[in-house]
């Protein structure tokens, strides 16, 4: 077997007995049968393809069997779903009688890859081959619109089965009610998730685990939590998705206590942290000022083998400059960056504004070169913040130059700039002189104003003293 196998095997067994398998039309379908399955078994699907191909063109009856076989082989390979699609009409065509699981499987392939306009192509196929949508073709397309940001869409689908007396279920509720979070509208998902129980509807994990994290999001913890006991009571096991998001809404709230009873709760119900589990309590402990207990999280992921990402690097660093520990941030920062992840501008600027308040500014400038060698072009965020520091320092030559290399790579100053440098004329020029223009410094906002007042201080400080 192999390539152009099938035309050479299938003409040899028409030549060996030509008009026999027209003739009986049972045994051809049998041995058709299996040739195709023996080809898609050993992995040869084109082959099979061709073979079917092959029968259509000499007018054979279609081999149902070995058709079915080969598309549902077809459907599980991570093919394109465009050609699924194809091949499927193409078969249909021959005569292979439409399924709607089948349509289902496709729809579900263009969902998974957010096409859902061509799974809305499929969709309007099956009536117009003979058959009804069933709940299951509702609902894997108003999940494919629900995860496409197109709620609406999902809406007007689930008035379709109502109009069609089609009862929708918990999946449909669920798909909507993940839509619904995913766009912030919670008040409308807690609306849908008490009409789903008024109805009879029990809900699944899934679906208490789409409002949970829902509510968590969005700050409504009291009532998040007020579900995850309703779900318990119902008998419907909380999973490791689950209580990741109760643990992130605790830790947004700054509730480390009741995270980390949790976190036992969940342990003792056999569930293993995960990634995200020990990366949202680190990010708590950070937040929380405790820094111990965030290096200790890290310390365990690493002993367990659970890899850092950029979120986990970015909280401890967050975290280490929040408690002053700025070699220990910058460090951090070499870390992330040996093991793959770039440090985004923020992070940089986290580092720098440290070192800077640390009065480090040589080291503070280092940092803004390294960012500029790696090919960014640092924002006002961060330049405010080196600049901040020279004029803390009193080193406002070293203020107006960076200014100046601001003005030359296209960085546009703001207000916030300019008042740093004032400030720092006044505390470390002649302040004396300043004190003229503090009723105006709040509205300096360009260039031209600085400027003019620097000179203008300048000037009456030489007129000081000649006199």
């Amino acid at each position: 077997m192999g390539h152009h196998s099938s035309h050479s095997l299938l003409s040899s067994l028409l030549q060996t007995t030509p008009t026999h398998y027209h003739r009986n039309q049972h045994c051809s379908v049998l041995v058709f049968d299996a040739l195709i399955i023996a080809y898609t078994d050993s992995g040869f699907i084109e082959d099979a393809v061709q073979c079917l191909r092959l029968l259509k063109k000499k007018n054979f009856s279609i081999p149902i069997r070995g058709c079915e076989y080969l598309l549902r082989r077809v459907m599980k390979l991570k093919q394109v779903a465009g050609h699924c699609w194809e091949f499927y009409l193409e078969v249909l065509d021959y005569g292979y009688p439409p399924k709607v699981y089948l349509f289902n499987i496709l729809m579900h392939g263009f969902c998974k890859i957010g096409d859902v306009i061509n799974a809305r192509m499929v969709f309007n196929e099956i009536p117009k081959r003979g058959l009804r949508p069933s709940v299951v073709s509702f609902n894997t397309l108003i999940s494919g619109y629900c995860k496409s940001k197109n709620v609406e869409e999902g809406f007007v689908l689930k008035g379709v089965m109502e109009s069609q007396r089609i009862s929708p279920d918990v999946f449909t509720y669920s798909a909507l009610i993940n839509g619904l979070c995913k766009e912030s509208r919670l008040d409308e998902a807690n609306g849908l998730f008490d009409e789903m129980c008024g109805i009879g509807l029990v809900p699944n994990g899934v679906t208490f685990t789409t409002l949970i994290d829902g509510q968590c999001k969005d700050g409504k913890l009291d009532l998040a939590l007020r579900n995850f006991q309703m779900m318990k009571d119902q008998g419907c096991r909380p999973d490791l998705i689950t209580y990741n998001a109760l643990i992130n809404g605790l830790c947004r709230v700054g509730d480390l206590k009741e995270a980390r009873k949790l976190l036992n709760e969940m342990i003792g119900n056999g569930f293993k942290p995960d990634k995200i589990t020990f990366t949202t309590l680190m990010d708590g402990c950070c937040k929380d000022g405790d820094m111990e207990s965030a290096l200790e999280i890290k310390e365990k992921m690493v002993k367990e083998g659970i890899e850092l990402d950029d979120v986990a690097f970015t909280a401890l660093i967050s975290g280490l400059c929040r408690d002053g520990r700025v070699r220990d941030a910058e460090r951090m920062l070499r870390d992330m960056s040996s093991v793959g992840y770039k440090p985004d501008d923020p992070t940089y600027t986290m580092v720098i504004d440290c070192f800077c308040k640390k009065g480090d500014v040589k080291m503070g400038a280092k940092l803004l070169k390294e960012m500029q060698r790696d090919g960014r072009v640092p924002g006002v965020v961060t330049y405010n913040a080196l600049m901040n520091g020279f004029c803390k320092q009193g080193q406002m030559k070293n203020a107006k130059m960076l200014l100046d290399a601001m003005l030359n790579l296209g960085v546009v100053p703001n207000d916030i700039t300019f008042n740093i440098l004032l400030d720092g004329h006044c505390k470390h020029g002649n302040a004396v002189d300043f004190n003229i223009f503090n009723g105006e410094k709040g509205m300096v906002l360009d260039y031209a104003s600085y400027t003019a007042l620097v000179n203008e201080s300048s000037k009456i400080s030489k007129d000081r003293l000649r006199s």
